[in-house]
């Protein structure tokens, strides 16, 4: 089984790499971007051509929230236009397609104690647990736009996918909040951070296990199995709680201070509330997920 990997020297693409090794039997291929470009078409079909993967994880992504307000047409080219180029190529050799996809399609907010999914509808959300794969996707901003753009995309064009949202991803790979905060703690004595977004941390490699489940679980599935699916790992917090369990784990004493989001203005909107449901993924996979907390020690 040949499982071609986009996106290879990110953060996602890292943490698969690091778990090969038990996977002996799944022959993987990690390109870069210099290797694979997936906005361009005819590169994607050449390194197609050369593998013939059995599936494609894509994990190529323009991940610069921020950046995207003010560069938007980049952020379409990798996420929408090159989500769609991996899409029409696995298409041509019936690949299965793993897309990775991101909390951002929502634009939730508490109202009265409540979480509402939708800030102009407010319509309340379908399960206590979170945000649910029925829920109806209201990005704030342009990289949530260009990602459910590229759900969008591959779902009009192959059939055989699936695609994966996720949330707050860390590792130990590349640039992600918990090195921040861990490089700030060596600058600083106080660190002030924003208290009233609620979500789940996902460590990178649960998130990567995930991933390789699916391919490995595949053959038992129906093809109505196909489709979009949640993934953190357990639990909730905001950034704030989040940072202070990083310098709990790594013996960290630091002034730290919670604050509004008023407090700390961006180019981008971040979602108030942005927990993941995953009751779907654990069902049809059989997957058991690991709090936040403790998949926080592991790294």
């Amino acid at each position: 089984m040949v499982v071609l990997v986009t996106g290879a020297n990110g953060q996602l693409g890292q943490a698969i790499q690091s778990i090969v090794g038990k996977y002996p039997s799944i022959d993987f291929v990690f390109c870069s971007s210099s290797e694979l470009n997936i906005t361009d078409k005819n590169n994607c079909e050449t390194v197609f051509e050369k593998y013939k993967p059995n599936f494609c994880i894509n994990a190529a992504a323009y991940t610069a929230v921020d950046k995207a307000e003010s560069e938007p047409e980049q952020a379409f080219a990798i996420n929408v236009s090159g989500a769609q180029n991996i899409a029409e190529v696995c298409k041509t050799h019936d690949t299965i397609l793993l897309h990775v996809s991101t909390d951002f399609v929502f634009d939730a907010k508490f109202v009265d104690g409540i979480a509402y999914y939708d800030r102009e509808l407010r319509l309340p959300l379908k399960s206590e647990k979170g945000l649910t794969e029925t829920d109806v996707p209201f990005p704030a901003g342009i990289y949530g736009l260009t990602k459910l753009q590229g759900e969008q995309a591959i779902e009009s064009t192959w059939e055989k996918h699936f695609i994966v949202r996720t949330s707050w991803v860390y590792s130990q790979f590349a640039n992600n909040f918990m090195k921040t905060m861990l490089r700030l703690a060596t600058e600083r004595d106080s660190v002030s951070v924003v208290s009233d977004q609620i979500g789940t941390p996902t460590n990178a490699v649960d998130l990567a296990e995930c991933l390789v489940t699916i391919i490995t679980e595949h053959s038992k599935l129906n093809t109505e199995d196909y489709g979009i699916y949640n993934f953190s790992n357990e639990g909730q917090c905001s950034w704030y709680d989040f940072a202070a369990e990083i310098f709990k784990v790594n013996n960290i004493s630091i002034n730290l201070q919670p604050i509004p989001t008023s407090a700390y203005p961006t180019p981008a909107k971040r979602p108030a509330y942005s927990v993941l449901d995953k009751s779907k993924i654990k069902k049809v996979f059989g997957i058991e997920i690991m709090d936040w907390k403790e998949s926080l020690k592991n790294d």
